[in-house]
């Protein structure tokens, strides 16, 4: 009777630890360390108050870097999850510059800026429906002690043409599956794995039917997770505010451009008060 009752004790010791291993977490973070090649498309420059496009015949020699990089974190909690980074990557740098040579401008000896702000003059912020598979953006805008908060749902849109290539690898120890997929008139690299209880990609347009992606590669950006955590996170934590203005998804665009547009005015009123 001794011998079964080990081999029994034995068994179930095993399948504890099976359990143990592949626990999936039910709330948590990842953390994604993100590199984008800057889009010149997407960047401004005022010069007494005037806009001048980048490259420009009219534009003073700025040193733009080729790259940015940033951490963006997803928190997910049941049915749930939203995406945050850790700081302000809008993606358009607004500069002023003086003309002639006093202090700021481009001969002066202060240097060639005058000011430089980064960002935007909202905050975004997307939330997903992991059950639905549904994204929810918020912009919030605070002006003159007044905040107001807009949101529009958007529909996931899956890139075909997935290319499974049959390799494996672990990734923030997970295992995870490596597949090409044509996107953006390149080829991406997919790292995704099926052993997280929810399907997420931090490019919606590469999330795989079934799996979350750990790692993205291609020539003008890349993602790649570098810690999943579990931690206490209530859904309350992760879901749309139930008070933000639903809107369009046009008239969110206008929204954000008028933003844009009255942080550039206000900007071009504090320069020429100062000069």
């Amino acid at each position: 009777m001794k011998p079964f009752q080990f081999v029994v004790s034995v068994l179930t010791g095993l399948s504890l630890v099976g359990q143990t291993a592949f626990a999936q977490p039910q709330s948590g973070r990842i953390t994604y360390e993100v590199m984008q090649k800057v889009d010149l498309s997407q960047l401004r420059i005022v010069i007494n108050g005037q806009e001048i496009r980048p490259g420009s015949a009219d534009a003073p020699a700025v040193d733009i870097p080729e790259t940015r990089s940033f951490t963006q974190y997803f928190i997910f909690s049941g049915n749930y999850g939203k995406e945050e980074q850790d700081r302000n990557t809008g993606g358009m740098v607004v500069r002023q510059f003086r003309q002639d040579g006093g202090p700021g401008g481009p001969g002066g000896p202060e240097g060639r800026e005058n000011r430089n702000v980064n960002g935007r003059p909202f905050e975004r912020t997307v939330f997903l429906d992991l059950a639905a598979q549904k994204t929810v953006e918020v912009v919030t805008i605070r002006k003159d002690s007044v905040t107001k908060q807009y949101q529009t749902e958007l529909p996931l849109k899956r890139e075909t043409g997935w290319q499974p290539s049959g390799k494996t690898k672990k990734i923030a120890g997970y295992t995870c599956q490596k597949a090409t997929v044509p996107f953006r008139n390149l080829t991406y690299t997919v790292w995704y794995t099926t052993e997280l209880p929810f399907t997420y990609s931090p490019i919606p347009g590469l999330t795989p039917e079934k799996g979350v992606v750990l790692q993205i590669e291609s020539d003008n950006e890349a993602y790649k997770a570098t810690k999943i955590a579990e931690g206490s996170v209530t859904e309350r934590d992760v879901m749309p505010p139930k008070d933000a203005q639903v809107v369009t998804s046009d008239e969110l665009n206008t929204i954000r451009q008028k933003a844009m547009a009255d942080m550039r005015q206000k900007m071009m009123n504090e320069f020429q008060n100062r000069n």
